[in-house]
């Protein structure tokens, strides 16, 4: 477990900054609240822990060596993050007009986590640059992912939290659509960084 004080802080680098799935939760905190971001928090979690196990498996490699798959995948990551961004920037403001929508739940998360660029850029990178369990590979994948799995609950609370707390100004129309738009076109953003790496 030498390994386990560089894992723990590329963990929350990698993990915690600004990416697709953080500033989605961020942006669904701010508009839709804690409680109704819920579902969206949980698929993004299970999401990124079918990601872990994909990667830890080899099986990430193996499916984008097929041809056309990996730019196929892509695509779809693509066009559903810029869908999220369209809902973040458009989502009716607390309180303003009465009106309600319903916040991304459980499934659009599960794609969230599963369709970003980021979280399989950053899973490579922990899985293979770190040895927690020496001489026994699945012990140290099982190793690896469940420190991770902590980390991401803790990161992934945080980002949900710092949206949150911007509801307040959501009530006011201005602000509100000023932050919404913002959150969108940071996402928007992490989408093309993400692909760029």
């Amino acid at each position: 477990m030498k390994d386990l004080p560089g894992f723990l802080l590329a963990g929350i680098a990698l993990t915690g900054s600004p990416g697709p799935a953080t500033l989605g939760l961020a942006a669904a905190g701010a508009a839709f609240g804690i409680r109704r971001s819920l579902g969206l928090f949980g698929g993004i979690l299970i999401g990124v822990m079918i990601v872990m196990m994909v990667t830890a498996s080899g099986l990430t490699g193996l499916l984008l060596a097929q041809p056309g798959l990996g730019p196929l995948v892509s695509l779809l990551a693509v066009g559903y993050m810029l869908y999220l961004a369209y809902r973040i920037a458009t989502a009716p403001l607390a309180g303003v007009n009465g009106q309600q929508t319903s916040p991304p739940g459980f499934v659009p998360g599960l794609f969230l986590g599963f369709g970003n660029p980021k979280a399989y850029a950053a899973m490579a990178a922990l899985y293979s640059g770190f040895v927690l369990v020496e001489d026994h590979a699945l012990a140290d994948a099982a190793a690896k992912t469940a420190t991770l799995v902590v980390i991401m609950l803790a990161v992934d609370w945080a980002w949900l939290l710092i949206g949150s707390a911007l509801t307040r100004a959501l009530r006011d129309p201005i602000m509100g659509r000023i932050i919404n738009v913002t959150f969108a076109v940071l996402l928007v953003v992490s989408v093309a960084l993400a692909f760029a790496m």
